[in-house]
């Protein structure tokens, strides 16, 4: 499918932007703006399931890497600088590894080319189970999060899906559907080949999401890879140190 977009400057190399699970192309708008501002034409999107685009029943790894490549495509923007965060991280590696005509570059935000324990089924019941038929404040909501996600800037952050309009409280996001994929998000599709383009890793000093023992098969896939780390960050790097991140990047960019 085509996906909605949100761009930020008119002109400049082009920037494609793949937000993380429970994101969407919203949490990319400072540092969009900020690239923006450093001659790039930035182009976020909203992946199946999420923000503005349609609810689908499916939401693999190759099916989202098609909607990626095809939109690039559909819009006349290749080859393009990727960017992808987390879910969007795979993603973007994914397309760089299918279309890599599509890809001038590549950045990989604190996500390795591996499968994971599942996480955040929690947080996908939690938001499902929350009675939300009475709710006039965000705050009802969150309150109905606490047991389940008890740090208050993942509750927020997922507070982001919550729309409030004339037919009451909802969430944007395809949450059943997510739930049931979050097993194959969690993982890394049996892919093959390599993506010879240029290709940046950034991670979160306070994140274990790359390893050393994920190295390896980083350039297995991606030999022209480099990492970064940015020591105080997290997962969430591009909203925690935003400075370090676009220092990082930049110059990648240029």
């Amino acid at each position: 499918m085509q996906l909605p977009t949100t761009t930020y400057g008119e002109s400049g190399t082009p920037v494609v932007v793949l937000h993380g699970l429970f994101g969407s192309s919203r949490n990319w708008m400072t540092a969009a703006r900020r690239l923006a501002a450093a001659g790039h034409r930035v182009i976020a999107m909203d992946l199946r399931n999420h923000g503005t685009s349609p609810h689908v029943p499916t939401m693999s790894y190759p099916e989202m890497a098609e909607d990626v490549a095809e939109t690039i495509t559909t819009l006349g923007l290749g080859p393009v600088a990727l960017i992808g965060h987390s879910m969007g991280g795979k993603t973007a590696m994914l397309t760089a590894l299918q279309t890599p005509a599509l890809v001038d570059r590549l950045v990989v935000v604190d996500v390795s080319p591996v499968s994971y324990p599942p996480a955040f089924v929690g947080y996908a019941q939690a938001m499902r189970d929350a009675d939300l038929s009475a709710v006039r404040r965000r705050a009802e909501v969150e309150e109905q999060l606490v047991d389940a996600v008890p740090l208050a800037s993942t509750r927020a952050f997922l507070l982001q899906n919550l729309v409030m309009d004339d037919n009451g409280a909802h969430w944007r996001p395809n949450l059943p559907v997510i739930e049931s994929a979050i097993p194959a998000i969690s993982s890394w599709p049996d892919v093959t080949g390599t993506y010879e383009g240029p290709t940046l890793f950034v991670y979160g000093g306070k994140s274990d999401y790359v390893q050393p023992s994920h190295h390896p098969t980083i350039q297995s896939y991606f030999p022209r890879a480099t990492l970064a780390e940015i020591p105080e960050a997290g997962h969430w790097v591009h909203a925690e140190r935003l400075d370090d991140f676009l220092t990082t990047v930049t110059p990648f960019l240029a």
